[in-house]
């Protein structure tokens, strides 16, 4: 069953359906969309999953009230702060035990009022043996001299769950974005996020952490970015591997094309029989740009199984001439190399949010990396 289409100004569409938002809610299960400092739009289509405000959620749920604020300190800096004292929105959502979401749900967080400063915090219940994926697209309008973004998210995945959660960030040249995110994974279940990042920002900083706390449980982090001249991404993720045969992995594949980005990852194995790898790739485009990377393992344990990889560089100028060999110009050869290097295939997303992705990554390109 399809939805009614979202409302929103016409100015704004291209912004939000670039951050991989339907607006018609076709292959979507449901969709929670908040301007500014209000909710516009919740809709479900799913017996079994349940999605509103969190405000409201507070007052249906007090058991479901207590998680928020344990799993990210309200105290932890002064952005979380913020988020406490003066939230003004963001969802809930809670998968009942057993129930499988055949289809992503949606959120859309978008900011299009001057120096507005959004402050939301999200929390997600996946029960025993259910699964869930979340789509959240957030965006500024392009009209938008300046603009602030302080999403917290708690996130509990209980025994034998699987949650997906993606983000797809199109904001803007003066917009400040800083995500405050962590999760829980219990017993068996499985733990995949997904970030994309394509266009300028001011500055996105995020540290999202996952607490692998069952045996069995499993963290997937994958992160693709672009910064533009000006960008600055401050970007990382950690898992703490606290039970036996939990696993972890990072991957984080990062493009300057003048801008500055800080690729972080730690993983901690503090239990034995763990398997952890944390792979951080670079691209230079420009010489006006910088790329850190900085993966870090700890563990006490022997009995573990914990790699990392890093590299950044150019590129191989040997590729272009192939390319160029086989009759490409030499634009198309870089813009297919560049493609290749930011294959969005290693996600495993749908096909339809895959093609979307794809599509915004070639108008850049033709747009001239």
């Amino acid at each position: 069953m399809q939805g009614h289409m979202i409302k929103i100004d016409e100015k704004d569409r291209e912004k939000i359906e670039r951050s991989g938002i339907n607006l018609d809610e076709k292959d979507r299960n449901g969709s929670f969309v908040m301007e500014n400092g209000g909710v516009t739009h919740v809709s479900m289509r799913q017996e079994g999953v349940e999605m509103m405000s969190i405000k409201d959620a507070a007052a249906k749920y007090p058991e479901y009230k207590a998680k928020l604020w344990t799993l990210v300190q309200k105290d932890k800096d002064e952005y979380t702060a913020a988020a406490f004292e003066d939230t003004q929105s963001g969802y809930f959502i809670r998968v009942k035990a057993g129930v499988k979401a055949y289809m992503p749900f949606q959120a859309c967080f978008f900011v299009k009022q001057d120096k507005f400063k959004q402050k939301v915090h999200n929390l997600i219940i996946l029960e025993e043996g259910s699964s869930l994926h979340i789509i959240n697209g957030c965006a500024a309008a392009s009209y938008l001299a300046e603009g602030m973004h302080i999403g917290v998210t708690e996130m509990f995945v209980g025994k034998n769950a699987s949650l997906m959660y993606t983000m797809i960030h199109d904001w803007a040249k003066n917009v400040e974005v800083r995500p405050r995110s962590a999760i829980r994974v219990e017993e068996g279940g499985v733990y995949i996020s997904n970030y994309i990042a394509l266009r300028e920002t001011k500055l996105t900083q995020m540290y999202p952490a996952a607490d692998l706390a069952g045996k069995g449980a499993i963290a997937k982090f994958n992160t693709l970015v672009l910064a533009p001249e000006g960008s600055v991404y401050d970007l990382g993720s950690r898992v703490m591997l606290n039970a036996e045969n939990t696993r972890a992995e990072i991957i984080s594949r990062s493009i300057s094309n003048g801008g500055s980005i800080m690729a972080r990852g730690k993983l901690e194995g503090n239990s034995p029989k763990i398997f952890a790898h944390l792979e951080c790739d670079g691209l230079m485009l420009k010489d006006t740009g910088l790329i850190s990377a900085v993966p870090e393992l700890t563990t006490k344990f022997a009995d573990v199984n914990m790699s990392h990889e890093a590299a950044i560089g150019k590129i191989d100028e040997e590729q272009i001439l192939y390319l160029m060999s086989r009759g490409i110009p030499k634009a198309d050869a870089i813009s297919a190399i560049v493609s290749g290097f930011m294959d969005v295939k290693i996600f495993g997303l749908p096909k339809a949010l895959e093609d979307e992705i794809k599509k915004n990554l070639k108008s850049l390109e033709s747009g001239g990396l």
